[in-house]
């Protein structure tokens, strides 16, 4: 029986040890760094939304710059397509949100799809869900007037 020569195999090897061990790194890191950016843009969107809020002359109106500022700020951080979910609540004396001790804490939910990942078992592409919150007191951005007595 002859011996096999194998010059030149552990170079082969080594080739598909490579990509298959490099490819899913490669995946994992982008995954990684598209979740930090729609988490960076969900943070800066709460930021937005709440001051948004607290400049706009009533809550109806606050409520629609808040989304608007929620949305521009996505589209601004480069995730134009992440769709936001933008909730309000306000602590107040009485039902006035526009009084200097009021605190407004608005509340974005949101999603990053993951990249290259295939929709497996018909349920759409495998997502990572942000959230983030941030709170202001309305005297930070209005001076309120004192109330009539």
């Amino acid at each position: 029986m002859k011996e096999r020569d194998e010059r030149g195999s552990a170079l082969i090897e080594f080739s598909w040890l490579a990509i298959i061990l490099i490819v899913p790194l490669v995946w994992v890191v982008i995954s990684v760094f598209e979740v930090q950016q729609g988490a960076f843009a969900t943070s800066a969107a709460a930021r937005a939304a709440g001051r948004a809020y607290a400049l706009a002359p009533d809550d109806a109106t606050g409520n629609a710059r808040a989304i608007a500022a929620a949305e521009q700020v996505l589209a601004d951080q480069g995730t134009p397509g992440q769709q936001a979910k933008v909730s309000v609540t306000c602590e107040a004396p009485g039902d006035n949100c526009r009084v200097g001790t009021s605190v407004i804490t608005v509340t974005v939910e949101s999603g990053v799809d993951l990249p290259f990942f295939p929709a497996i078992f018909g349920k759409g592409a495998a997502s990572f869900a942000l959230d983030a919150t941030h709170t202001v007191p309305i005297g930070q951005y209005v001076e309120s007037a004192p109330e009539d007595e």
